[in-house]
């Protein structure tokens, strides 16, 4: 009986199609799941079940598998699918009921009990899993391939603007900027330093893509609509990484290599800082030190020589201090507020920084060269000299 319904299985698999394609909603559509695919798929699972009804050794569930795996790739909705296999199941009971009232010596009980753990838990449970499995491949390979993108924009090796482009679709980001590189220090290899980044940021309706490397995780961050920047910096403040550098905002894809190393600028200045959040300063001194890092490593390192052999709490404090008397527009006093002291020790700090450098703070030209020896400062973090 069972080679029977085996052998009518091509016409069985025609009626389960149309079945299905009438109580299930989505398989309803042409655009969804074509009748063709949909009945072929049928008869193959038709052909499982009475194969194996009819103690053919060679009945496996290879038909559902791939019937799973379509279906993930395809990304029709599990739900949908297990419902396809309940209204295939139901179609296919009542096929061995009709052959079991004509059979002799045959129940239609015996049949139902027969047929049902492998119509039911059977091919469902090997679709679903199939399903999972095929789901959770897609994942990682998507993941994989995002990571390889957003990798390949990082280090430059988009440059064709089609490429560019693809790479935006690929990423989820606006072909046209602006755009912004963060770049947070991990708290150890392997590990993020902003969780959820992405999540956080989509949520205020900020598109990005991320890359977890060895000693920063990167990642660029489009910034169309106003005020962008303000809530990517209230996000990152709010987050667990200590230490975050955020390059000025770009407009072309093709420039994230260059923002990414002002934004690891950016990271080293707060390195000298127990945490924070960094903006890269746009200052012509500051751009200067960010084209020619190495040369400008060299200025830091001749300029604050003396101060740099200081041990590491009166270095950081003399320095500090210049950083505040710049903020402060070379006033001592609005330099004390800033650093909640008095102006005189303010005054006794710079001078302390002009015996050590040889270079007056009444001379322009000495404030220039001290100037963009202090952008550099954090390049010696960078390179470990």
């Amino acid at each position: 009986m069972a080679a029977s319904l085996r052998g009518r299985a091509a016409e069985l698999g025609i009626r389960m199609a149309r079945r299905i394609r009438a109580e299930v909603t989505y398989y309803g559509s042409e655009d969804s799941v074509p009748f063709a695919e949909l009945s072929a798929s049928c008869r193959r699972n038709a052909e499982l079940v009475f194969g194996h009804l009819a103690g053919d050794p060679s009945s496996d569930m290879t038909p559902a598998l791939e019937t799973g795996r379509e279906r993930a790739r395809r990304g029709d909705p599990l739900a949908d699918l297990l419902h396809a296999y309940r209204v295939g199941s139901e179609f296919l009971w009542s096929e061995l009921a009709a052959e079991a009232r004509d059979a002799e010596g045959v129940t239609t009980d015996t049949f139902v009990s027969l047929a049902g753990w492998w119509v039911i838990e059977g091919l469902a449970a090997a679709a679903s899993d199939a399903y999972r499995e095929e789901t959770s491949e897609l994942v990682l390979q998507r993941e994989r391939e995002r990571s390889a993108m957003v990798e390949a924009l990082f280090t430059g090796m988009l440059t064709d603007r089609t490429t560019l482009w693809e790479a935006a679709g690929v990423l989820g980001l606006p072909t046209g900027g602006p755009y912004v590189v963060v770049a947070s220090e991990v708290p150890a290899p392997g590990r993020e330093a902003l969780p959820g980044i992405e999540a956080r940021l989509r949520a205020e309706e900020l598109r990005s893509a991320w890359r977890l490397l060895p000693d920063v995780q990167i990642g660029v961050v489009a910034v169309q609509h106003p005020g962008a920047e303000d809530v990517i910096l209230r996000v990152l403040e709010r987050s667990p990484a200590s230490r975050v550098g955020v390059s000025p905002p770009y407009r072309a894809l093709q420039d994230t290599p260059r923002a990414l190393r002002l934004a690891r600028v950016a990271l080293a200045g707060v390195r000298r800082k127990r945490a924070g959040v960094a903006r890269f300063d746009d200052s012509p001194a500051a751009l200067l030190v960010a084209s020619a890092p190495d040369e400008a490593g060299r200025i830091a390192r001749t300029v604050f020589e003396a101060v740099l052999e200081l041990p590491a709490a009166e270095r950081d404090r003399l320095l500090e201090t210049l950083e505040c008397w710049y903020a402060a527009a070379g006033s001592a006093a609005d330099a004390a507020e800033l650093l909640y002291c008095h102006r005189n020790t303010v005054r006794y700090r710079l001078h302390r920084l002009e015996e050590l450098t040889g270079r007056s703070l009444r001379d322009p030209r000495a404030v220039a060269d001290l100037a963009v020896a202090l952008h550099a400062l954090p390049l010696l973090s960078l390179d470990g000299r």
